[in-house]
C-alpha cells in the first residue's frame, strides 16, 4: 500500500518559490541561474535537431501501407511528449552537474532558515568549492540510477501501439526522478546515502510523488524551467525537513 500525502507533498514546490526569494538565498538562486539558461539553449538547439531525424528513422521501420505513414501526426505527438520529458530530465541532470555544489549549501541555508539550528554552513564559497568532487559523484550516482531505467523506457516507447503509454510511464518516472533529485540535497548534508535515501522516499511515496509531479510540469515549461531548480531545492529540503525529520541519520 502506497503511504504519505499527495496533496501536502503538491505544496511543497510552491513553498520553494517562496523561500527563493528571501534575501539570504537569493545569491546561490541567480548564479545557477544564469548557468541555466546558458546550458537550456544549447540543450534545446540539440534536441530539437535529433527529433526529425528520429521521427523519420521510426517512420522507414513500419511497412509503406497508407494509412500507417498517414499517421506520422500520432508518432510526432507521442513521441514529441517522450522527448520534453527526456529534455526535461535531461536538462535537470546537466544543471544539476555544474549547480550542485550551489545547490547544496542553497539547501543547507534553507533547512537553518526553516528550523532556525546551525546546519554546518561554515566555509562558504571555500566550503563550495571543496565539495565539487563529493557533489559530482553524488550526482553521478543519481544518472547511474536514472540511465538504465531511461533507456528501457525509451526502447518500450519505440515499439508500435506500446507506445500509447510510453509517455504516461515516462512522466511518472520523471516525477519519482525529480523527488529523488531534490531531496537528495538535504539528504546528502545529513550524510544519508542515496539507496537510503530512496528507501526514504518509498516509504512516503505518496509524498514524494506529489512533490514531483509539478516539478516535473515546471521542468517542462520553457523559462519556467530556469527557476524550477532552485525553487525545488528550496521545496525538497521543507519537504526533507517536515516528511523525513523523525527518521534523518
Amino acid at each position: 500500500m502506497l503511504k504519505g500525502n499527495f496533496f501536502r507533498g503538491l505544496g511543497y514546490l510552491g513553498e520553494g518559490f517562496r523561500l527563493i526569494r528571501q534575501p539570504r538565498l537569493r545569491l546561490f538562486v541567480i548564479v545557477p541561474l544564469v548557468i541555466n539558461v546558458v546550458l537550456f539553449s544549447l540543450l534545446f538547439y540539440l534536441m530539437a535537431e535529433g527529433f526529425a531525424i528520429l521521427i523519420a528513422t521510426v517512420m522507414s521501420w513500419l511497412p509503406d501501407w497508407s494509412w500507417l505513414q498517414a499517421l506520422d501526426w500520432l508518432f510526432w505527438l507521442l513521441y514529441g511528449a517522450v522527448i520534453l520529458l527526456m529534455l526535461a530530465y535531461g536538462f535537470v541532470i546537466v544543471a544539476n552537474l555544474i549547480g550542485a555544489p550551489f545547490y547544496g549549501y542553497l539547501a543547507e541555508l534553507t533547512e537553518q532558515h526553516l528550523t532556525g539550528q546551525e546546519v554546518s554552513t561554515e566555509g562558504g564559497w571555500a566550503a563550495i568549492l571543496r565539495d565539487i568532487p563529493r557533489a559530482l559523484w553524488r550526482e553521478l550516482q543519481k544518472i547511474a540510477y536514472y540511465l538504465p531505467r531511461a533507456l528501457a523506457l525509451f526502447l518500450v516507447g519505440l515499439i508500435p501501439v506500446v507506445n500509447l503509454a510510453a509517455a504516461l510511464l515516462w512522466f511518472l518516472f520523471n516525477s519519482w526522478m525529480m523527488a529523488l533529485q531534490y531531496v537528495d540535497y538535504p539528504a546528502d548534508n545529513h550524510k544519508v546515502s542515496f539507496p537510503a535515501l530512496r528507501r526514504l522516499l518509498a516509504d512516503t511515496r505518496l509524498s514524494a510523488l506529489g512533490f514531483g509531479v509539478p516539478v516535473a510540469l515546471a521542468a517542462m515549461v520553457p523559462v519556467l524551467n530556469l527557476v524550477v531548480v532552485p525553487a525545488a531545492v528550496c521545496g525538497a529540503t521543507a519537504y526533507w525537513v517536515r516528511e523525513n525529520g523523525s527518521t534523518r541519520k
